[in-house]
């Protein structure tokens, strides 16, 4: 019997396994759509006043040097450290760090410099640097060890012109906490955590797997390359013996 000829085709075990497939891949479908709604709401959400408020940790980020300040380009220089500026954060004063020497661990201040901006931030609308700004770059080639290729950065030639400013980091607003959001939020990301569906959602969303050996690459050994300085060569690199 020819169940073509049939009102309702008669579907063959392979067709109704594809189908059930094929359903549950949208069902994860609609349900990565969902969890980035709701990430985009509960990002946009507002922050609030706190009635108290307190500090936690200090932070660091630079200034114009007093002479500086009081010249006919200050309004200049401040214009361009608010694109270039940096900010760390730290729970001491100190901006000291753990550093090992000679088999015992001593304390180091912790280093911070402008901002170095890429090709892309170079050319971006972003920044919107001006002729004149950019005239105070440097373009410097330097070999980045975690990608192992040479890349340009573009350094603020007088530094000189800043110092670096320790305030304390005082907490005044909060993100506003919607409960019914964070609680749908954390269903489907334990949902597809326990179920272990983070590949099949990035497969059936990015059209690839996901393979973390594409992103995460075996790193130099940091003892070869601690006393090469930043902007070098190269062939400096490729000299040694990974």
């Amino acid at each position: 019997m020819d169940t073509y000829e049939l009102p309702c085709r008669i579907r063959s075990a392979r067709h109704k396994q594809r189908l059930v497939k094929t359903d549950r891949d949208k069902q994860l479908i609609r349900l990565s759509k969902r969890r980035s709604e709701l990430w985009i709401q509960r990002r946009a959400l507002p922050m609030v006043p706190l009635e108290k408020p307190y500090q936690r940790g200090w932070k660091r980020y630079f200034i114009l040097r007093a002479d500086i300040a009081f010249s006919v380009r200050a309004e200049f220089y401040t214009a361009l450290l608010a694109k270039i500026n940096t900010v760390e954060y730290h729970h001491d004063k100190t901006f000291k760090r753990k550093k090992r020497r000679k088999g015992r661990y001593g304390y180091e201040i912790k280093k911070q410099s402008l901002r170095e901006l890429t090709p892309y931030l170079w050319e971006s609308s972003n920044l919107d640097l001006t002729e004149q700004e950019k005239a105070c770059f440097s373009q410097v080639e330097m070999y980045n060890v975690k990608t192992r290729q040479q890349e340009i950065r573009y350094v603020f030639t007088e530094p000189w012109r800043y110092r670096l400013k320790i305030a304390p980091n005082m907490v005044t607003h909060k993100k506003l906490l919607d409960t019914d959001l964070v609680r749908e939020l954390d269903l489907i990301d334990n949902h597809i955590k326990r179920n272990n569906l983070d590949g099949r959602i990035h497969l059936l969303t990015n059209g690839r797997k996901y393979n973390f050996w594409r992103y995460y690459r075996a790193l130099a050994k940091y003892s070869m390359v601690k006393k090469i300085p930043k902007y070098r060569s190269k062939e400096a690199y490729l000299e040694l013996d990974f």
